[in-house]
């Protein structure tokens, strides 16, 4: 690689690491805030005391301070991570390998998303519940759940950045130029809805670890665990509580996510010119 090569690369970097800092948290906040009260019902849903218990379909931002401060700074470093590992690989991969870069790329940031995701979902989620805890949560219970986070988090978007990425290039090369947001936003949407539905079970035991008593020893909250213990309770529909509002709220999410991140990419190389 020339000097000039290395300047490239290193430009192109900067770009991506100030692109997806703005445009990866203004998506992401604008997502979590706006489908908040889905997320609610999900939870609920999802909780082992059950949906009415839990508050039914009353107040249903509670627990979203949490989210206002972690959603955007969980968003950026997702896309941060993805499209810096896109970036710096792209030209050592022949395309033939490019799904399985998008693969890697999507559970790695899912891996480093999830150090600020998993505590705000712990907090956020107990309060959904209406789970009052008396004391602060410690370190080791604001993490609980990380691996099972990781483990939902990581098939999930193995499923959705590559297809993603797939109808994005099919449809481009359908209609022979580059896709606008909003058609961007609609494979998002896609994909994303698919990406939800086959990967709720991991989100029902993810939500029953978070919920768990501080009590439990986490030896007894492993994904095979709770997702037997589920199954055994509530049988197969146990295993796809809130279905419903989960696929809702992140297919209208990943419409909402996708359009917002490209207008969001535009607009800051709109502001930024130097990032084209």
């Amino acid at each position: 690689m020339t000097k000039y090569e290395k300047q490239l690369e290193r430009t192109s970097v900067q770009n991506v690491f100030i692109t997806s800092l703005i445009a990866g948290g203004a998506a992401g906040t604008f997502v979590d805030i706006t489908l908040y009260p889905l997320d609610t019902l999900k939870t609920r849903l999802q909780s082992k005391q059950g949906f009415l218990k839990t508050g039914g379909f009353t107040n249903l931002y509670k627990g979203i301070y949490p989210v206002i401060i972690g959603s955007a700074p969980t968003a950026a470093l997702f896309f941060l991570t993805y499209e810096e590992i896109k970036t710096l690989m792209q030209p050592r991969i022949s395309k033939k390998y490019r799904t399985s870069l998008h693969i890697g790329a999507a559970a790695s940031a899912e891996m480093v998303a999830c150090l600020i995701r998993v505590p705000v979902e712990v907090l956020k989620q107990r309060k959904q519940a209406q789970i009052l805890d008396k004391k602060f949560l410690g370190l080791k219970l604001l993490y609980r759940g990380y691996w099972s986070t990781v483990l939902r988090d990581a098939p999930f978007s193995i499923v959705q950045f590559p297809l993603w990425e797939y109808l994005k290039i099919s449809y481009s090369s359908y209609i022979e130029r580059e896709i606008y947001p909003s058609e961007s936003a609609i494979c998002g949407a896609i994909s994303g809805g698919i990406s939800a539905a086959v990967t709720t079970p991991l989100d029902v035991a993810k939500t029953r670890i978070m919920l768990s008593s501080k009590t439990l020893l986490s030896t007894e909250l492993t994904i095979s665990n709770v997702l037997y213990q589920i199954y055994a309770e509530n049988g197969f529909r146990g295993l796809f509580a809130g279905f419903g509002p989960r696929v809702m709220w992140i297919t209208l999410g990943g419409f909402i996510f996708f359009g917002v991140y490209e207008e969001a990419k535009v607009f800051t190389q709109v502001i930024f010119p130097m990032l084209k």
